[in-house]
């Protein structure tokens, strides 16, 4: 039987890295590749109904060993890594007994005064990319310890359990992971998302999202016979910026506080584009962040003659709404935790997840730890024991449906 650990290592070295700029699904071809690897992978473990869409949707099923009635669970782990750092010819790099020191990758250092969460993890063999790509443990963690746990569940058939359902699903990392989720064919009753961060993290709240996109049309004339007639569109731009509250970013917030983030700026004296996202737990500020932006450029046309277009469009909702009338479904993941010995970490998630999206799409899904640190860059790293708890809680919480239902 592989280990999570032995899983996790052949599986980073699988090139998944989304494209944000691509208009297909999956939005890279590698990623279909290790769907169809993976789903090898369930067949070798025993799984059945296995399929993988043209979408690159793999789903497979853990048949109910009992014929007692009970709910399907299922299981949710992304295929891609991020596009924010390199994540080809990924090298992982194994440290034994870490002695809570600094560690030397290639070209940067991994030091517990940058991250001191290091410091939880003396003693404990840590996984680190070699420092030139990201690790890829979001969300090929997630992927390695359930299908070890899928296994084990195979391998232990005195443990009675009802159907569950996985699933591995495309592009997460560029906000379209649920697009093309067929939930009516996945089949389960509730789900969780194996794509959360450090051993105990447990999410069921989540930003209200949304973007807004900001055009300005510039007047361009020979800056030496300008006046009264140029128009800069990037100066306008500058103007825009300069009237959203300074402290109301990502630099100056935390916990349940919501911001706005200008996510880029392209301007010349033509044309300038501005795009921000918008973040609010609250229902109500969410809905007067977007009327803040609103009432912005409606003044500001005033001033320009109309020059300033905006789109605003919501990208995901808080799925506290969706699971606050079924909290066995939070209960059922705290108490595994708490029966292998693990601190269930309560939070907000700040950000989103496919959860989230496939809660409002009938499915209600939490989000669970993978054991993963600093995800998307090089300085990522995940120790082996979260990754091993993290399978322990996977098998627990397919137990524990048997005793409360």
């Amino acid at each position: 039987m592989k280990t999570v650990a032995d899983r996790f290592l052949e599986y980073v070295k699988h090139h998944t890295t989304s494209d944000e700029t691509s208009s297909c699904c999956p939005s890279t071809p590698e990623q279909m590749d290790f769907a169809l690897f993976l789903a090898q992978e369930c067949k070798e473990i025993g799984l059945c109904n296995i399929s993988v869409d043209k979408n690159g949707y793999l789903m497979a099923l853990l048949p109910s060993n009992t014929t007692k009635p009970l709910p399907t669970v299922g299981f949710i782990a992304h295929m891609d890594t991020s596009p924010d750092a390199f994540g080809k010819n990924v090298s992982p790099n194994i440290i034994e007994n870490y002695d809570g020191k600094e560690i030397h990758l290639k070209g940067i250092t991994l030091s517990p005064s940058e991250f001191p969460s290091l410091l939880s993890y003396k003693g404990q063999t840590l996984i680190t990319s070699d420092g030139t790509t990201l690790l890829g443990a979001d969300d090929k963690a997630g992927i390695a310890e359930i299908l070890t746990a899928m296994q084990y569940l195979t391998k232990h058939t005195e443990i009675v359990h009802g159907n569950i359902m996985i699933a591995f699903t495309p592009d997460e990392e560029i906000g379209k992971g649920a697009d093309l989720f067929n939930v009516s064919a996945f089949g389960a009753d509730f789900a969780y998302t194996i794509d959360g961060g450090k051993i105990g993290e447990l999410e069921y709240e989540n930003f209200n999202a949304a973007r807004a996109n900001i055009t300005i049309q510039g007047k361009s004339v020979h800056p030496g016979t300008a006046k009264n007639a140029m128009v800069n569109a990037g100066l306008i731009a500058a103007e825009i910026i300069s009237a959203f509250p300074p402290l109301q970013t990502p630099s100056h917030t935390e916990g349940y506080e919501g911001f706005f983030h200008l996510c880029s700026c392209k301007s010349s004296v033509s044309q300038a584009i501005l795009s921000y996202i918008i973040r609010d737990f609250e229902t109500a500020s969410f809905f007067n962040r977007k009327q803040f932006i609103e009432n912005l450029i409606a003044e500001k046309n005033k001033k320009y003659q109309n020059r300033i277009s905006l789109t605003i469009y919501d990208e995901y909702q808080n799925m506290l709404s969706q699971l606050q009338d079924k909290p066995y479904i939070i209960d059922l993941a705290k108490n595994a935790m708490l029966q292998c010995g693990i601190t269930p970490i309560i939070q907000p998630i700040r950000g989103g997840t496919d959860g989230a999206r496939l809660s409002f799409m009938g499915l209600p899904c939490p989000n669970l730890f993978t054991g993963g640190h600093n995800f998307h860059g090089p300085y990522e790293y995940i120790p082996i024991s979260s990754m091993e708890k993290a399978v322990e809680m996977i098998v627990c919480i397919c137990k524990n449906i048997v005793l409360n239902f």
